[in-house]
């Protein structure tokens, strides 16, 4: 079902950027929108690794290194018959995690300091095998294609605002209106749509490699009292898709969070594991 939703949601991004783009600048426009936001969020997808890791000061850590997180990590990646990522910790009190990487060859999984010291061994290996799930589902991918069509919709939508399109167009104010503003809303809102659906069968994904989904559920608890009592310090809300729980919160964040609620992603969870119990 996950999967099915997110095909929908990528082909209504499609429907919503032909249309759009076919209305303002015809099919030039919209393909010079397109390569735009593709050249744009390609870069970001094959080097957003070493940038991401490099924002928050993520150390890598190996077999020797003593930390617990490691063994976990190579564990679950045999479990999941993944090539081994590449793991870090992060100096950071915000008890969060996030995967990174273009595929699973080239793969990264980080945890903060606050995730290790809040979380026992069963929630904090539920947490990277959901990280891992996203690394098998090629979720990396999947954003930045969605990036790309929201991305180029939203320059559309700027050509509007200076007058780009035909006379007809541009003397239609209400027209003008739903495309410059309407038709980017509608694109962030489908792509927001698309991360939501990718962390639920992340969830799910990582709860099947773990094989505890309950522990999940109780790391989301934790991990939603945690956040709240130690903020991100030095973080950038353009990265919140990447984080197992969104850092930020509250106002704008709240209404178009990359993230479901927490509540509902428990009761999925507990649901599962009754599932898998039978």
């Amino acid at each position: 079902m996950n999967r099915t939703r997110t095909f929908f949601l990528m082909v209504s991004l499609t429907i919503l950027f032909v249309i759009v783009g076919g209305s303002v600048g015809g099919k030039q426009g919209a393909i010079m929108a397109f390569l735009m936001a593709a050249a744009m969020n390609f870069f970001s997808y094959w080097f957003s690794d070493k940038m991401i890791l490099r924002r928050y000061r993520a150390s890598e850590v190996g077999p020797d290194h003593g930390t617990r997180l490691y063994p976990i990590v190579a564990d679950l990646t045999r479990k999941a018959n993944l090539p081994m990522p590449k793991v870090f910790v992060i100096p950071e009190r915000n008890p969060n995690a996030f995967a990174t990487g273009r595929n699973p060859q080239h793969a990264a999984v980080a945890a903060t300091e606050g995730i290790l010291a809040l979380l026992d061994d069963n929630e904090l290996a539920a947490v990277m095998a959901h990280e891992l799930a996203h690394v098998k589902h090629r979720d990396m991918l999947t954003g930045t294609i969605a990036a790309t069509f929201a991305g180029a919709i939203a320059m559309i939508g700027q050509f509007a605002r200076f007058g780009v399109g035909d006379q007809g167009r541009r003397n239609n104010p209400l027209g003008m209106l739903l495309i410059a503003i309407g038709a980017p809303l509608g694109a962030m809102l489908i792509r927001m749509a698309v991360s939501r659906t990718r962390e639920y069968a992340a969830d799910q994904g990582g709860a099947d490699i773990s094989g505890q989904p309950l522990a999940l559920a109780s790391a989301l608890g934790k991990l939603q009292k945690g956040m709240k009592a130690s903020p991100l310090a030095h973080g950038n809300p353009a990265h919140s898709h990447m984080f197992i729980m969104n850092p930020f919160f509250g106002g704008l964040q709240k209404m178009f969070s990359t993230h479901p609620p927490p509540e509902e992603r428990i009761h999925r969870l507990r649901l599962l594991a009754d599932k898998m119990q039978t």
